[in-house]
């Protein structure tokens, strides 16, 4: 059964930092694109931010890009979130996923991602 837990999340001020994990269990993903997704209240759901089976090519939505970074360790079935420089608007839902051929297919539970001003 795979399976897609995030952790990390949390409470920070604006202008700090916390680092997302996802553990993927069930199957390996080395060679799949795994991403990371958020969906504030209200809001649709957005792609943050994915990257390749490698780690070799990595992509960002605009409004992050200089601030986060993603990485992975295909060893142990991980995906990471460096977030630096909060802002209140990066409040969200932070959702990893898996991407199977041209579709997002697996996903996990989400960790809240709360930054206060």
């Amino acid at each position: 059964q795979v399976q897609l837990v995030e952790s990390g999340g949390g409470l920070v001020q604006a202008g700090g930092s916390l680092r997302l994990s996802c553990a993927a269990s069930g199957r390996s993903f080395s060679s799949n694109v795994m991403g990371w997704f958020r969906q504030a209240p209200g809001k649709e759901r957005e792609i943050v931010s994915s990257i390749n089976w490698s780690g070799g090519v990595a992509d960002y939505v605009d409004s992050v890009k200089g601030r986060f970074t993603i990485t992975r360790d295909n060893a142990k079935n991980m995906v990471y979130l460096q977030m630096n420089s909060l802002k209140p608007e990066d409040t969200a839902v932070y959702y990893c996923a898996v991407r199977i051929g041209a579709h997002y297919n697996y996903w996990g539970q989400g960790t809240q991602v709360t930054v206060s001003s």
